[in-house]
C-alpha cells in the first residue's frame, strides 16, 4: 500500500541521511541506549559536541556505568539537565547486571525506557522490525495522515501500518531525519520531502497537529542560603524529584534573621522559571549536608542555577560575617 512511499524513503535516506552520527556507526546496544536517553530532551548537536563521547569515555560499557556511584553518574551528565534520565540510567544498568535485556517488552520494563525507546534499541541494535515513534516521527505521521490531533493509541496504529518491515533500520532513521530536517515544526520544506507525492497533510502542514496554547510558565521566587564555615561552603544533596542526587545550596522560602543579601539569579526549567535571591547566613541557622571547599565542589555534581550563584561577583573570594 506504501511502496511508492517507503522507495522514495529509503532512496532519500541513501543519499541524505545523516549516516556519520557516532550512534549509527554501531550495533553496540548500551551505546545506541545511551544516545536515545540523551537525545530525549536534548538537540543533537548539544549532545555530539558536549556529552556522548565524553559520557562513554568515562563509562565505556553499561557494566561501568552498573559498578559506578550515582554521584560519579550525575557528575557527567552535569550540564545536560533531566537528571531523572541519568538516575534512570544508573538503575537500569544495575538492575540489569550491565546487560540490555533484547526484546522491547523487557527493555520496556526497565526504568526510564518507554516503549519508543525500546523499540529503538531493538531497530538499531538487533535490526527487529518494528516502529519507532519519537517527537519527529510524530510529527511525519501526523502530516503525512492528515491527522490534527496526536492521539498515542492512533499515531502507534499508523506507525505500525506505514512500517517498511524489510528495512526497518533504514525506515526509522529516515523517518527521524526526515521530521529533524524538512518536516519541522515551523516553515517545513514540503518540496524536499520524499513522501510529499502521497503526504496528505502538505497543503496545509501547519495544521497537523495542531498547535496546543501554551500555558504560561510560572515563576518561582526562593531563597538561596549560603553559609560558611571554616572557609567552606555548606552544601545539601537534593532529595526532591526535579534534581535529585544533585549539590547545591539550601532553598528556603523564608530567610533567617540577619541574612545579607549576595545578589540574584534566575533560571528556566520546563515546567516553571525559578528566582533566586542568594544571602549569607549564619550556620546555626542552616542545615546542611556537609561543608565543601571550592576544589572540592568542583567535583560535586552541581546543578546550573547552583553554578550561577557560585559565579555571582559577591560569592567571589571569601564572604565576611553577616553581622
Amino acid at each position: 500500500m506504501h511502496n511508492e512511499a517507503h522507495k522514495s524513503l529509503l532512496d532519500w535516506y541513501q543519499k541524505n541521511g545523516r549516516h556519520d552520527l557516532p550512534w549509527r556507526q554501531t550495533d553496540d546496544a548500551y551505546k545506541i541506549y545511551l544516545s536515545e536517553i540523551m537525545l530525549q530532551q536534548t538537540q543533537v548537536k548539544t549532545v555530539l559536541e558536549r556529552f556522548y563521547f565524553p559520557f562513554l569515555e568515562r563509562f565505556p560499557t553499561l557494566q561501568s556505568v552498573a559498578d559506578a556511584s550515582l554521584d560519579d553518574v550525575l557528575k557527567m551528565w552535569e550540564g545536560l539537565g533531566y537528571y531523572t534520565r541519568a538516575k534512570n540510567l544508573h538503575h537500569t544498568a544495575f538492575t540489569c547486571k550491565g546487560v540490555l535485556p533484547r526484546s522491547p517488552e523487557e527493555l520496556g520494563g526497565l526504568k526510564g525506557i518507554g516503549k519508543s525507546t525500546a523499540h529503538a534499541i531493538c531497530v538499531f541494535a538487533y535490526r527487529h522490525a518494528l516502529p519507532i515513534l519519537d517527537a519527529n516521527v510524530k510529527r511525519v505521521l501526523c502530516r503525512y495522515f492528515a491527522l490534527s490531533v496526536k492521539d498515542e493509541k492512533m499515531l502507534w496504529a499508523k506507525a505500525w501500518e506505514f512500517l517498511h518491515v524489510k528495512h526497518p533500520y533504514e525506515h526509522n532513521q529516515a523517518m527521524m531525519d526526515i521530521g529533524s530536517l524538512i518536516c519541522t515544526p515551523k516553515n517545513p520544506i514540503c518540496k524536499e520531502c520524499p513522501l510529499s507525492l502521497t503526504c496528505k497533510g502538505k497543503t496545509a502542514p501547519e495544521n497537523y497537529p495542531k498547535a496546543l496554547k501554551k500555558a504560561k510558565v510560572p515563576t518561582k521566587k526562593r531563597f538561596a542560603l549560603v553559609v560558611y564555615n571554616e572557609g567552606k561552603l555548606g552544601l545539601v544533596q537534593r532529595k526532591e524529584r526535579l534534581l535529585h542526587g544533585l549539590w547545591g545550596f539550601v532553598q528556603a522560602g523564608e530567610l533567617p534573621k540577619d541574612a545579607k543579601s549576595l545578589g540574584s539569579v534566575t533560571h528556566t526549567y520546563s515546567h516553571f522559571k525559578l528566582e533566586l535571591e542568594a544571602f549569607r547566613c549564619e550556620s546555626l541557622h542552616v542545615k546542611v549536608d556537609g561543608y565543601f571547599t571550592r576544589e572540592q565542589i568542583e567535583t560535586l555534581a552541581l546543578s546550573s542555577v547552583d553554578k550561577k550563584i557560585l559565579a555571582l561577583p559577591s560569592m567571589m573570594g571569601n564572604i565576611p560575617p553577616t553581622s
